[in-house]
C-alpha cells in the first residue's frame, strides 16, 4: 500500500517541505533549487498542495507526475495546480540542479482579474512530459520576471506588493502562453501525427460500434489513447486545426449523421441512438447547430 500523501495547504508548510526555512511572504514564495536536497528516505513519497508551482529547472531531476516519469532536460518548464500529486523518484545533492520553483496560494490571486481567468491556462493540467521547453533567450526572459517577483517578496511588502506581485505573475504566465504557442509550431510534424490518430479513433470508435455499446467517445478517452492530457490535446488540436477535441468528436458524429440521413430508413431517433445520443432530442439541437438544418429538413432536401 502507498504511503499517505503528504499534503500542504500553505506557502509556511511547503517551505517546511523542503526546509527552506521561514518564508517572507505569507502567500508566496521561491525557491532556489540549488539550495534543496533530499536523500534516499524521500524517494517514493507522494506530495500535493493547495498551491500553484511554476518550476524551471535544468537537469536531470526524475519525478513522477499523474501517470508518467519524467527527467528534465535543459531549461524545462512544468506548471502544477492545486491537489496535484508529484512523487519523488530519486535523491537530489545540494548544487546538483540549477533553477526555482515559485508557489503560491489561491488566496494572492483571489478577487484579481488573474484569479478569475487562472482556469484558462490550461498548462496547469499538463502532465509533466508536455512541459514547456524553453531557449535560453526564453529561459532569460522568465528568470528577469522571477527576479522581479523575488526582489518584490524580499525587500518590499506594502498595499501595492499584491498588485504587483500578481501582475508579474500573470505576465510569466502569459509568456509561458507565447512559449507554448511556438512549441506546438515547431512540433507540427508530430502534431499532424496526433491529428491523424484522433481520426482514426474516431472511425474506428464508430466500426467497432462502441457508440451504441459504450457511447460517444470522451476527450478523456482520445486523450489516453493519444498518452496526453485530455487539456494538452484539446490545446493542441485547437491551436493546429482551430477545432477543439469537443469539436473534433461533434463534427466526427454529424459527419456520420448526413450519411445515415441519407443513405438509410432508419427514424431520426433510430439514428441519435445510433451515434451515442441518449436524447434524439440532444442529436436534433446539435445537428441544427452544426448544419442550420433540423435532422428531418437534411433528409427531405438530400
Amino acid at each position: 500500500m502507498n504511503d499517505p500523501v503528504i499534503h500542504s495547504k500553505s506557502i509556511t508548510e511547503i517551505s517546511a517541505v523542503f526546509r527552506a526555512g521561514k518564508p517572507t511572504h505569507p502567500l508566496i514564495t521561491i525557491l532556489d533549487t540549488r539550495k534543496l536536497a533530499y536523500g534516499e528516505e524521500t524517494v517514493g513519497k507522494r506530495f500535493s498542495s493547495d498551491l500553484y508551482c511554476i518550476a524551471l529547472k535544468d537537469s536531470n531531476c526524475g519525478i513522477d507526475y499523474g501517470r508518467n516519469t519524467y527527467d528534465f532536460d535543459d531549461g524545462v518548464l512544468i506548471f502544477t495546480g492545486p491537489n496535484q500529486i508529484i512523487t519523488v523518484k530519486k535523491p537530489q545533492e545540494i548544487d546538483q540542479v540549477k533553477g526555482w520553483m515559485l508557489y503560491f496560494h489561491p488566496d494572492l490571486i483571489r478577487k484579481t482579474n488573474l484569479g478569475a481567468k487562472i482556469d484558462t491556462y490550461t498548462f496547469f493540467n499538463y502532465e509533466v512530459h508536455e512541459a514547456l521547453h524553453l531557449s535560453s533567450q526564453e529561459q532569460q526572459t522568465l528568470n528577469q520576471i522571477i527576479a522581479l517577483i523575488e526582489d518584490e517578496i524580499n525587500e518590499r511588502i506594502d498595499n501595492h506588493s499584491q498588485q504587483v506581485l500578481v501582475s508579474n505573475i500573470e505576465l510569466l504566465l502569459n509568456y509561458s502562453m507565447r512559449f507554448y504557442e511556438r512549441q506546438f509550431n515547431t512540433r507540427s510534424a508530430s502534431n499532424q501525427d496526433i491529428v491523424s490518430h484522433v481520426e482514426s479513433l474516431l472511425k474506428n470508435y464508430y466500426l467497432d460500434n462502441d457508440l451504441i455499446e459504450k457511447g460517444q467517445p470522451s476527450i478523456q478517452y482520445l486523450a489516453e489513447k493519444c498518452n496526453l492530457s485530455a487539456s494538452y490535446l484539446s490545446d493542441l488540436l485547437t491551436k493546429f486545426t482551430g477545432r477543439s477535441a469537443k469539436d473534433h468528436i461533434n463534427d466526427f458524429l454529424i459527419e456520420k449523421a448526413k450519411d445515415l440521413l441519407i443513405h438509410s430508413s432508419d427514424s431520426i431517433s433510430g439514428i441519435a441512438y445510433t451515434l451515442g445520443f441518449n436524447y434524439p432530442h440532444y442529436f436534433g439541437r446539435l445537428f441544427k447547430q452544426k448544419t442550420g438544418k433540423t435532422p428531418v429538413e437534411y433528409r427531405q432536401l438530400n
